[in-house]
């Protein structure tokens, strides 16, 4: 039988092609109608499998992996080298996007008109930054309840931070919960392996609707905008990524990506980094040989926070959108939306719609038409699958340099 690895690529190409064979029939076909509908509803059972276990596995993830750091004194490390590391590849990531949108100049020559009428039927949400901030930081800390019952990551996990620190000043006192929650993840764990069966399923399904329900001639219309994002976050994925991985551990890329290529292809197919966790820890640890209290601290957190390529396209989009409409953003304006993309990626899954509403608060952050935001969201749903799998690559790659410049060096995985 051939390995899941194995399963879940062919799942993914025969995807694609399905999805691409359905997208040239008529809409009322029955044979269309019967195999998207039958795609939605095997789609529908995998996230929600997944997004069963992501809050439980969130909170005692991280519980036993910050009250783990902070038995073994490395919990101050480990905090600060990986709030560096997403800094600096959210940084490196826009900095790539801001530099080729620049030489290619996408959406020059395109006229604003033809996108006049979905300009018009959209209300787009607005949020200035104190309102960002405000709502950013008064979502941090919740009823713990409310935040398990309301799926809101950042809540968890802000309260998981609070109880495996407040696990370890208990010492003794506190053991028997501790053991507990170490128990109930190597639970979670067991369950995610039975799910991980279905995955070639799950992504077979989700990629034929993907691909099925994508408006053609709207994405000729924006061909060059849509492949020059491509390109640049797959460089980043590609290239960018994996020598910061290289240059860390010296570990091969190639290594990397047979190892958490499971991970990877679950991201493109879903769009969701939060769906894809399960899987990330599951590689992380068992593939690519990350000590569980790292794994369990980096990739959460970084499900959460860092966002390369949600940054990279959000100020690709901006300058995009400026050249739509005939504006060239100085030096200066495109520096703030360089820190604007950076915040706002960091604090987009916090917010409901999150990748929209933080696209709206970088367009204004440099007076552009918020409405423009339109103008995107027909091939958003396309563009978040590689951003997203780049998201999880880089938090995959995250935990294997956290573990190398902060780990016990004897205790490192292979």
């Amino acid at each position: 039988m051939p390995s899941l690895n194995r399963l879940i690529f062919i799942a993914a190409g025969l995807g694609v092609f399905i999805g691409w064979l359905l997208g040239a029939m008529p809409e009322d076909a029955g044979l269309r109608t019967g195999v998207l509908y039958s795609s939605t509803l095997v789609g529908s059972v995998f996230i929600g499998l997944l997004k069963m276990v992501l809050i439980p596995l969130v909170f005692t993830s991280i519980v036993v992996g910050v009250a783990s750091l902070q038995a073994h004194h490395q919990v101050h490390r480990v905090w600060i080298t990986t709030v560096l590391y997403f800094m600096m590849t959210t940084a490196l990531a826009m900095l790539l996007a801001l530099v080729v949108a620049n030489v290619f100049k996408p959406g020059v020559g395109l006229s604003l008109d033809m996108f006049a009428d979905a300009m018009d039927s959209f209300e787009a949400r607005q949020m200035t930054m104190p309102e960002f901030f405000q709502y950013f930081f008064s979502g941090l800390f919740k009823n713990p309840f409310e935040a398990f019952a309301n799926g809101d990551i950042l809540s968890v996990l802000m309260f998981a931070i609070f109880v495996g620190i407040a696990l370890v000043a208990g010492g003794e006192r506190y053991r028997s919960v501790l053991q507990l929650m170490q128990e109930f993840l190597d639970l979670l764990l067991r369950i995610i392996g039975w799910i991980m069966w279905l995955a070639p399923l799950g992504i077979l399904a989700l990629l034929i609707r993907l691909v099925a329900e994508q408006d053609v001639d709207l994405l000729v219309t924006m061909l060059g905008f849509i492949v020059l994002v491509f390109a640049t976050t797959l460089f980043h994925g590609v290239v960018t990524l994996p020598g910061i991985l290289y240059a860390v551990t010296r570990k091969s890329p190639l290594w990397f990506w047979r190892g958490s290529r499971e991970a990877i292809i679950t991201a493109f197919a879903t769009s969701s980094s939060s769906a894809a966790l399960p899987i990330s820890l599951r590689c992380a640890q068992d593939n690519l040989g990350v000590q569980r209290r790292i794994a369990g601290f980096v990739l959460p957190m970084g499900a959460t926070m860092n966002m390369d390529g949600t940054a990279l396209y959000e100020a690709a989009a901006a300058l995009f959108v400026a050249n739509l409409i005939g504006v060239e953003l100085s030096l200066a304006q495109q520096l703030v939306v360089f820190l604007t993309a950076m915040i706002a990626s960091s604090g987009a899954p916090g917010i409901p719609s999150a990748g929209m509403v933080t696209m709206v608060m970088v367009l204004q952050a440099v007076g552009l038409p918020a409405e423009a935001i339109a103008i995107l969201l027909p091939v958003d749903r396309l563009l978040d699958t590689v951003r997203t799998a780049v998201n999880v690559e880089g938090d995959i790659i995250g935990s294997l340099v956290v573990q190398k410049l902060a780990g016990d060096e004897h205790q490192q995985g292979a």
